[in-house]
């Protein structure tokens, strides 16, 4: 299949594009190279390439920053959406576009399924929910992630042996749970939906539920750090507290995987302990 991945240089992409390029004929574009707020870019840039699937990971995901331009974040995870959808209709393409579990408020006391009512607390939630909404479910494909981390970028797992290296004592929230996912995993998973399926919302995350304290301990001990050197703290204890409103409840029952027959994602220790040894070693 000819396959268009855009944000091909965030930590997702650059995944995207590595999986997909092993079967498929992969076009890989950076922000650098298409800019998809620019809807004649878009266009030209979808006519020329022709793809019979754009998987679009290109967003602005700065979610405190998001939380104080929200023009910007509309315009990149909204009005981009509508445009990434627009021009692939005009090639007869689909999309899988990537979402979030920001999309949902945080307070259902069991985890989120695909059918659920979206209800987004943060500007970065309600940008990406329009994302959503630019597309038809009944041809394109939604797939929400979560607390993803990997090889490239900035992610938690990086801020976790960086503050390791620095700091004595490391403290993180324990009020806010949900399920880390590691990139290069549900980037496999999202090429298979790209190419085997069409239509419809999936839930990719990998399996097991921890708070961002208990996370912050796997990744001490996946880096042989002592997990007792993290503290746990309340979320409205943060000092300074944090411009944008989190999801309590983040965890992402992914539904429709178990129902369409798909194997779900390792749990996150496996991966993690992958990807912890990887970035050790440069």
């Amino acid at each position: 299949m000819k396959i268009l991945v855009t944000g091909a240089a965030g930590q997702l992409g650059r995944e995207l594009v590595d999986v997909a390029s092993s079967k498929h004929d992969v076009t890989g574009l950076s922000r650098a190279l298409l800019d998809v707020t620019d809807a004649k870019a878009v266009r030209s840039v979808v006519a020329t390439v022709r793809p019979d699937v754009i998987i679009h990971a290109a967003a602005w995901t700065a979610v405190d920053a998001c939380e104080g331009d929200r023009a910007k974040a509309m315009l990149f995870n909204g009005t981009a959406t509508e445009f990434v959808v627009d021009a692939a209709r005009e090639v007869g393409a689909r999309v899988v576009y990537v979402s979030t579990d920001y999309v949902f408020d945080g307070t259902k006391p069991t985890p989120y399924v695909e059918t659920d009512q979206p209800n987004p607390r943060s500007v970065y939630g309600i940008s990406k929910l329009a994302g959503e909404r630019a597309v038809d479910p009944s041809v394109d494909s939604i797939v929400r992630i979560s607390w993803v981390c990997g090889y490239h970028g900035s992610n938690m797992v990086k801020t976790i042996l960086r503050l390791a290296a620095q700091q004595d004592i490391l403290h993180f929230v324990d009020d806010q749970i949900g399920n880390p996912t590691i990139a290069d995993d549900a980037a496999r998973l999202i090429v298979r939906i790209a190419t085997e399926h069409s239509g419809g919302t999936w839930h990719v995350t990998n399996q097991g539920v921890v708070s961002w304290y208990e996370f912050t301990r796997a990744v001490m001990e996946a880096a042989r750090f002592d997990p007792d050197r993290v503290r746990p703290v309340k979320t409205r204890d943060l000092t300074p507290p944090r411009p944008a409103p989190r999801p309590a409840n983040s965890v992402l029952e992914n539904r429709v995987l178990l129902d369409t027959g798909i194997p779900l994602l390792d749990d996150f220790h496996v991966p993690l302990s992958r990807l912890v040894r990887r970035l050790r070693l440069g």
